[in-house]
């Protein structure tokens, strides 16, 4: 139980967001907490420094059905009030005018809203954290699309041409049928600013051998973009990852979606890269998808009937889906690898563990043993090379 001076301090040193007029039964939600508005609810206080997202979905008047779900991030400084006006005609949240702004601001500071805000449940926080941890101030503004509003109302039509997997002709229809639905013309098509990454590398004046090889390992492309489009920074790239995966997740962005299938593509399509110049970003990379899927996978996760654990059931990643067999590649890969990272080997041991225990998934390998997992004098085993900085503290079993 928290004591009354730190919820206190809490209080004056975490960041409000303050909603008004939000109709009752109206999900909201922030990060991985939701609440259901009720007649006195106004808001959220206590909110850590740092990168949020924040959702909500509206609802019919007696709370069964619900709209699709509309997010956007904030960076919440030191004792920030964010505050949002409902609009009754539109059903969304939108800013206000800076004076009006202000004023609220300060009725804020002053306690008058207090009794109607909610606290945000600091017990949640870590789980968070792991998902947002590589994005910055500046990711979001690279990213998000302009007026910061991410919903799949405004991608309709945007991906007509792309081919979809099942689960992505899932969510597309779940929207077509939605009773919330509106003709796609009649919202602009605002997507986010996601790095384009080319699916498959076309160069002219090269020899079709080469080009073969280019395509199976992506090693290449991947410094490419690294250097194009990343400024030569993991983080960035890493940060963007963590962006399109919130915005799927909590968003419920099928264009998310894809961005993240995207770039989780070009990193387990490389073979070179993880074992030589670029190992400390894999290991990074594993240790971010393998939180990804721990929280998207939890089967008592449940935040109501427009909630995010419909989104990422088992259905979705079938035993034929792209990630399996990526994955499975991938973990043949260190299998075969004379020289692997110590990190790099750890948090490819739990994924797998993760995704053979969370959804059944079997990772054959071509020898009766597993191939991460050696005996100790096993004369085909890879070198397992512990570099001088560790790049993170060794995972711990949960």
């Amino acid at each position: 139980m928290m004591d009354a001076d730190k919820a206190l301090e809490l209080v004056k040193s975490g960041a409000t967001l303050l909603l008004l007029d939000v109709p009752q039964y109206t999900l909201i939600g922030i990060d991985t907490q939701v609440f259901s508005v009720g007649p006195a609810f106004k808001g959220i206080k206590m909110i850590p420094r740092g990168v949020h997202f924040v959702f909500y979905s509206s609802s019919t008047r007696d709370g069964k059905e619900f709209s699709p779900i509309t997010g956007f991030f904030i960076d919440a400084g030191y004792s920030q009030v964010v505050v949002r006006m409902w609009d009754q005609q539109e059903e969304r949240l939108i800013k206000m005018p800076e004076e009006e702004e202000e004023r609220y601001r300060q009725a804020v500071r002053s306690f008058e809203f207090d009794k109607h805000l909610g606290p945000y449940d600091l017990s949640l926080y870590a789980d968070w954290k792991r998902l947002f941890n590589y994005i910055t101030k500046s990711t979001i503004e690279r990213l998000e699309p302009i007026g910061g509003e991410i919903t799949v109302t405004y991608e309709h039509g945007m991906l007509k041409n792309t081919c979809k997997s099942a689960m992505e002709r899932v969510l597309d229809e779940q929207l077509r049928n939605s009773k919330f639905s509106s003709p796609a013309e009649e919202h602009p098509k605002r997507g986010c600013y996601y790095t384009p990454i080319p699916r498959i590398i076309k160069r002219k004046g090269i020899e079709s051998e080469q080009l073969t090889s280019l395509n199976l390992d992506k090693t290449e492309l991947l410094e490419t973009l690294l250097v194009k489009d990343y400024g030569g920074s993991e983080e960035s790239l890493l940060g963007e990852l963590q962006f399109a995966f919130i915005a799927f997740l909590m968003g419920q962005s099928l264009e998310a979606f894809m961005q993240w299938k995207s770039l989780v593509s070009l990193l387990l399509g490389c073979t070179e890269a993880p074992f030589q110049t670029r190992s400390r970003l894999f290991t990074k990379f594993i240790k971010v998808i393998y939180y990804q899927l721990k929280y998207g996978l939890q089967k008592d996760r449940s935040v109501g009937e427009a909630g995010t654990s419909a989104l990422l059931d088992d259905s979705w990643f079938s035993s034929d889906s792209f990630l399996h067999r990526l994955c499975k590649d991938f973990f043949s890969l260190v299998q075969d690898a004379s020289v692997v990272d110590g990190d790099l080997l750890s948090w490819t041991r739990k994924l797998k563990e993760l995704l053979e225990n969370s959804l059944g998934w079997e990772f054959q390998q071509k020898s009766a043993v597993d191939g991460i997992y050696f005996e100790e004098n096993d004369e085909y085993a890879p070198v397992v090379e512990m570099l001088d900085e560790p790049s993170g503290s060794e995972p711990t079993s949960s």
